[in-house]
């Protein structure tokens, strides 16, 4: 970290777009309390993960560049790839939450953030969520300013306090439509399935072209992701209701989602190590039989 005199030194960076709304309000409020570099997608990048890429192409921008890549690129690219040290990757504000495990673990927003982690800066990514509408989109139809002022102080005074010594990355999920909100820390909700179909006829879940005829040995499959189990409607999985409520525990990401709370959740992403003792005795046993 800087000398706590010192403006902190910012990489802000998205996975919705540089031209994305979100990025454009947490922007203005970091200018307030550090110097702000921007490395962010030229396009869409939603969903990536941690994906990366080999080669990227880079323009110039009034707030920094923005790079043909993922958002994970645009951290590497800003971390170690410009003449400047940063204190803190802020990546956001996504336009629509990112709460549970496995939609965490799929987020672009989130990927950056444990791309600057594994590269020793510590990292916020940040999401937004409506309590009525869920999602945040078309973005241009909601006003960021509120979970950018959040995520904008949050930054500033875990900087201060230093705890990033202990925690690698916080997960922010802010409501825009709520004054005053409570924040409440929390962790992922392990909440997750899959459903898969098995269909035929390939040609009625396309565009209907002649290359979507299928072999005799070939089916089509459709793999679609439970994201939000047992939940009632896809615009808004988390209605304000008691059954929701009683559904996800306190202290998890999503039931301060449903209680309308600012979600912070401290993540430690470099995989951890859990020792077995069953395991050592099956590869002990093993070891003695390999040739």
């Amino acid at each position: 970290m800087s000398d706590t005199s010192s403006p902190l030194r910012i990489l802000l960076t998205n996975d919705d777009g540089i031209d994305a709304p979100g990025l454009a309000a947490m922007r203005e409020e970091l200018t307030a309390i550090g110097d702000v570099t921007v490395v962010a997608p030229a396009e869409n990048q939603s969903g990536v993960g941690r994906a990366r890429n080999e080669l990227a192409v880079r323009r110039d921008h009034p707030w920094g560049y923005a790079l043909e890549g993922t958002p994970a690129d645009c951290v590497a690219y800003g971390l170690r790839g410009l003449e400047a040290d940063f204190d803190i990757v802020v990546s956001g504000i996504n336009d629509g939450p990112n709460a549970g495990n496995y939609v965490v673990g799929r987020s672009g927003t989130v990927g950056a953030g444990i791309e600057a982690a594994f590269l020793g800066t510590p990292a916020i990514a940040v999401s937004s969520y409506h309590a009525r509408d869920f999602f945040c989109h078309p973005p241009e139809e909601y006003d960021f300013s509120r979970p950018a002022r959040i995520a904008s102080s949050v930054t500033e005074r875990v900087c201060e306090a230093s705890i990033f010594e202990e925690v690698d990355l916080l997960n922010i999920n802010a409501p825009i439509d709520v004054p005053n909100p409570r924040m409440r820390v929390t962790k992922p909700l392990a909440d997750y399935d899959q459903q898969v179909d098995h269909h035929d006829d390939a040609a009625a879940h396309s565009d209907g072209g002649d290359d979507d005829e299928l072999a005799e040995d070939e089916v089509l499959v459709r793999l679609r992701d439970v994201s939000w189990p047992d939940t009632v409607g896809y615009e808004n999985p988390f209605p304000p209701r008691d059954e929701h409520r009683e559904r996800y525990p306190i202290g998890t990401d999503r039931r301060s989602m449903v209680d309308g709370e600012v979600s912070v959740s401290p993540l430690a992403v470099h995989h951890g190590h859990t020792e077995d003792p069953k395991l050592a005795s099956v590869v002990e046993s093993l070891s003695e039989t390999v040739e």
